[in-house]
């Protein structure tokens, strides 16, 4: 599969699970998936991710599946909001996260969060699943029972590669 059918492949897999809304700050990685979900659905921007986990919080008590789209720099500015809100209260929504900080990126300012996401998404009782090409269907199926059916958080990983990102 090419990296845009890649992003194409996921946004239409998320969709059609019936996630809505999406919410999130722009991201490198993330920019082909943000841009066919700008395009194609109910796509917010926040300009803070511990503010898009807020708001689709309250999404999610309105009976929404959301999905929020950030950076792993963004996950450690979201971590009071997921440790105290969205975990104790089991308030279902869909985390996707680029992993910068781990090949092909080795900026430094990235490689201690690249080597904590999943940790601390794991210590923070959130399950995770790292994306992949050849998995993206079953990724996206096993999110949707988690959040949608299951109504709880759950995190997919985005690798830089995946979508096309290069050093």
């Amino acid at each position: 599969m090419a990296v845009p059918d890649c992003a194409s492949a996921l946004s239409d897999a998320l969709l059609e699970h019936e996630f809505a809304p999406f919410f999130g700050t722009p991201c490198g990685i993330l920019a082909p998936l943000y841009s066919r979900l700008e395009a194609a659905a109910d796509l917010w921007t926040i300009s803070r991710e511990d503010n898009a986990v807020g708001v689709a919080a309250g999404a999610a008590m309105a009976g929404r599946s959301p999905v929020v789209l950030m950076q792993n720099s963004g996950l450690g500015q979201s971590v009071n909001a997921l440790a105290s809100l969205v975990v104790p209260y089991r308030i279902p929504m869909l985390l996707i996260i680029s992993l910068r900080g781990i090949p092909p990126d080795f900026t430094t300012e990235n490689i201690v969060m690249g080597r904590l996401t999943e940790p601390l998404l794991r210590e923070a009782g959130i399950p995770t699943a790292r994306l992949a090409e050849e998995n993206l269907a079953a990724q996206t199926d096993w999110a949707s029972r988690l959040v949608v059916e299951d109504r709880r958080p759950a995190a997919l990983l985005v690798p830089p590669a995946l979508l096309g990102w290069q050093a």
